[in-house]
């Protein structure tokens, strides 16, 4: 019921999900995003169908692999008891741990994807935050006996990309393991930008309005409207309102923390990877890291800015299940790892050294790499300042005060202009919920009721930069 206008700086909509064939004719690659639990278990995306826009999800047998060197390992299922399964000694604890929090986890949902409010439940919050307030560390060490268990927690842990000895890092491990454990870890077919795809045909079948390769200067290059909705970081958004945001509220956005970078490998291979433990081959994520003491160490060094000799590594491996990715009896591998904040070491020797330590013979199967280090993704993304693909780093400080201490903080002190980005809460993650809540403020703000059902036909209009 509004006209609304997107406007993209890059040639195609996507931003952290987009599809390229970065190495070899036919091998397709995710550039940033490659799996989607958040996505799918939205409370944004959950109301979209976008399925209806050619969407699909493709669900491996495991969600996530995390092998020891000899073999072993732990495994991330759908079912809870089935992950309790692999952990041995520690299959009970899990059970006793996640149980609990998936019975909740509808109402878990509303407290933590969001702007910090009072919850609607409670007790069910209260519940998940005396295991959530703790490090991933220490949560493993007092949850779990044996090496399975703590190092496939502390690797889901350690996407926060905060030091698995300080708090909050284990509410993201908790967070992506009950998605897991409630819709799984999917991987679009087609690969990420089969999502950004979707979502544009559905809003251009609502009658929204895209406008693609327009990199805005300032915002007075902006067509007239009454809402502006900035999908930036609060760097970005200095530069483009300048001197129209007051100088006590430039200062506030000013102290704004970005974290650790990322870098990033991109690989075609001649067949799959020859894991050590062959149930990684079912598995369309792999964390390679070891012990939870080695991915304890290597992400405490980049959260001290240097880089880790034995880096914890982050793979997907999408072709096994989406034969669209690559030629037929071939694969695609996609891999990075944390580094500091706007480091440009060349991290890949260490990441295919990962790689042979627990699949001797990857390097054999190379045909074609691609490697993007934190300046390369900043230019491929200014969201992603000194590579921090979160939009600023998520600790206590910066969970729910992001952008700055409001009790809106989506709203800037300029009428009409808003924030959007993961560098407001609930921050990073491909979830929709940093938009969702800046929508229903701004149409809160214009007295216009979020429910479709209630749209005006209307004649304010709306303007989206996503920079």
């Amino acid at each position: 019921g509004l006209s609304t206008l997107l406007i993209e700086g890059a040639a195609t909509v996507g931003g952290g999900m987009r599809t390229k064939q970065l190495t070899l004719p036919g091998f397709q690659h995710d550039v940033c995003s490659a799996v989607h639990p958040m996505a799918l278990d939205s409370a944004f995306f959950r109301g979209l169908d976008l399925e209806q826009y050619g969407l699909e999800w493709i669900f491996p047998p495991v969600c996530l692999a995390h092998p020891q060197v000899e073999g072993s390992g732990g495994f991330l299922f759908r079912s809870i008891a089935e992950t309790a399964a692999s952990l041995g000694i520690d299959g009970k604890a899990y059970q006793e741990l996640m149980n609990p929090l998936l019975e909740d986890w509808e109402k878990i949902k509303q407290g933590v994807f969001g702007p910090l409010r009072f919850p609607r439940h409670p007790l069910a919050l209260a519940r998940f935050g005396l295991s959530a307030r703790r490090s991933a560390r220490h949560l493993a060490l007092a949850r779990f006996k044996g090496e399975a268990a703590r190092a496939l927690f502390g690797g889901i842990s350690a996407h926060s990309i905060l030091s698995l000895d300080k708090s909050p890092s284990a509410a993201a491990g908790l967070l992506l393991a009950l998605c897991a454990h409630a819709v799984g870890w999917p991987v679009p077919r087609g690969g990420a930008q089969a999502i950004a795809d979707a979502m544009a045909a559905c809003f251009k079948e609502l009658g929204g309005e895209i406008i693609t390769g327009w990199q805005v200067e300032t915002l007075a290059e902006l067509p007239s409207s009454r809402v502006t909705l900035c999908d930036l970081t609060p760097r970005q958004l200095m530069r483009l309102a300048g001197d129209r945001l007051p100088a006590s509220y430039r200062r506030r956005l000013g102290r704004y923390r970005y974290g650790p970078g990322v870098f990033k490998a991109d690989y075609a291979l001649s067949g799959p990877v020859p894991w050590k433990n062959p149930l990684c081959g079912a598995a369309s994520t792999v964390h390679l890291g070891g012990t939870l003491a080695e991915i304890t160490r290597s992400e405490a060094v980049v959260a001290a800015g240097h880089t880790s000799e034995k880096p914890f590594v982050l793979v997907t491996q999408p072709a096994l299940f989406d034969n669209s990715r690559a030629p037929e009896g071939y694969q695609t591998l996609w891999a990075y790892c944390h580094v500091p904040h706007g480091s440009t070491e060349n991290m890949l020797a260490r990441i295919e050294g990962q790689l042979e330590r627990f699949a001797p013979g990857f390097k054999e199967l190379i045909l074609a790499r691609h490697v993007m280090n934190t300046g390369q993704m900043e230019q491929y993304n200014p969201n992603y300042v000194g590579g921090d693909i979160n939009g600023g780093i998520q600790d206590w400080g910066q969970l729910f005060t992001r952008p700055v201490v409001s009790l809106n903080p989506y709203a800037t002190p300029v009428e009409g202009l808003y924030l959007c980005s993961s560098s407001t809460p609930p921050g990073g993650g491909v979830h929709g919920m940093c938009g969702y809540w800046a929508a229903r403020s701004a149409l809160a703000k214009l007295g216009i009721s979020h429910s479709f059902k209630d749209q005006l036909s209307g004649k304010a209009r709306l303007s989206s930069y996503a920079g």
